[in-house]
């Protein structure tokens, strides 16, 4: 097989490399022979840190509506997907190399009718334990609980468990060598979820500074979606009939937003990119969380980083570097210049190969030439963005 070369800027530290690609994986060693692929700005592969393939507002999807929400993922250069429930068992994506690696939750846990319909095991206190245990035999290395929900006693967000038992949940789950995150809108469930060692939350508009700073201490991440969390008013006008208590939390939580996730970024909590794509958010706009994080005043470099290879090296994949997987995308413009840039990845490289909607099943692009000589068949992604 033919030598790939890359060059440009490599992120994160922006040195001009020159790297190949040999048999999938990367090496910096020259390699004589070698096809030009692109030049540009060489990203690790993106990361959507919390997404839902094979779930639609119904519960589970299709295979091939699986397949769609993946390619649209990828197509968009988000290559890892840490996929935060799903009522669709999704293991067979492993066995494709053309789409997406994927780390699977399972299938979310939450308490009887407590949560959407067709989404979750629905269980009771008792056999939260034993649940936890079967998803971490089914899933990737991680388990879902849904830690609140709206309580039709109250009309409002409560804890879905009691505190002892997520205590023992996460302790199971730990002890067999499996993470657990948790859906988390307001502030009941915080505490003893953080308390007893949970190693990420998901959304956390409920978060305290003393819950901050204990999260930073105990280096339990957070996924903020900050684009679902603009769902909140509709949300809020949803129950504000039935339950008034309800509306007026979530438009609470929705005002004081960017104060809560910015101030779990200035105490060095890790934040990660995640779209909440599926249901009814759509796959394919991990560049928007981008931007969204940015726009809560986080600097582009964090705001990449926590979508390439910051959130990369949290999973446990690698970035771009010597023997590893050819995953990372090239970009026609500096991308920490412009969070723009992201939204058009111009070459996405999977396992090594050239993926998404421009690669016509080849390799490299036609048709256009680089402004440093290479062949007629490569990308040239080094000039101005367009």
């Amino acid at each position: 097989m033919t030598a790939l070369r890359f060059s440009g800027p490599v992120l994160p530290d922006g040195e001009v490399r020159e790297l190949y690609v040999v048999d999938g994986h990367v090496t910096f060693e020259r390699q004589a022979g070698a096809e030009t692929a692109a030049e540009g700005w060489i990203v690790p592969g993106l990361v959507d840190a919390h997404c839902h393939v094979g779930l639609a507002d119904h519960g589970a999807t299709t295979d091939d509506e699986a397949e769609r929400q993946a390619i649209a993922d990828r197509d968009a250069g988000a290559l890892l997907l840490r996929d935060c429930g799903s009522a669709l068992d999704t293991a067979w994506m492993h066995e494709r190399d053309d789409l997406p690696r994927l780390i699977r939750c399972g299938r979310h846990i939450a308490r009887t009718r407590r949560y959407i319909r067709g989404y979750a095991h629905e269980v009771e206190p008792a056999d939260l334990v034993g649940y936890v245990v079967q998803e971490a035999q089914r899933g990737d290395g991680w388990v879902k609980l849904v830690g609140d929900w709206i309580s039709r006693e109250t009309g409002d967000l409560e804890p879905s468990f009691p505190a002892e038992t997520l205590t023992a949940a996460i302790r199971a789950a730990h002890d067999v060598g499996v993470k657990v995150t948790a859906h988390c809108f307001g502030e009941a469930v915080l505490p003893a979820l953080i308390g007893a060692g949970i190693d990420c939350i998901e959304h956390g508009t409920g978060l305290s500074s003393d819950l901050v700073e204990a999260m930073a201490a105990r280096g339990t991440a957070l996924v903020p979606t900050v684009m679902q969390l603009e769902r909140f008013p509709q949300f809020a006008a949803a129950g504000r009939e039935r339950f008034p208590t309800y509306a007026g939390h979530m438009s609470d939580l929705h005002a004081r937003q960017r104060d809560t996730i910015m101030a779990a970024h200035d105490a060095g909590v890790a934040l990660y990119a995640g779209t909440d794509g599926g249901g009814v958010a759509p796959h394919g706009n991990l560049a928007g969380e981008v931007l969204a994080m940015a726009g809560l005043g986080m600097s582009p470099e964090y705001a990449l980083g926590a979508a390439s290879w910051r959130a990369r090296r949290w999973l446990g994949f690698p970035g771009i570097e010597e023997g590893a997987s050819a995953d990372f995308c090239v970009y026609d413009a500096d991308p920490l210049q412009d969070l723009r840039v992201l939204q058009r990845p111009a070459y996405v490289v999977l396992r090594g190969a050239r993926v998404g909607a421009q690669s016509s099943g080849s390799s490299s692009s036609s048709g256009t030439s680089s402004s440093s000589g290479s062949s007629s068949g490569s990308s040239s992604v080094s000039g101005s963005s367009s």
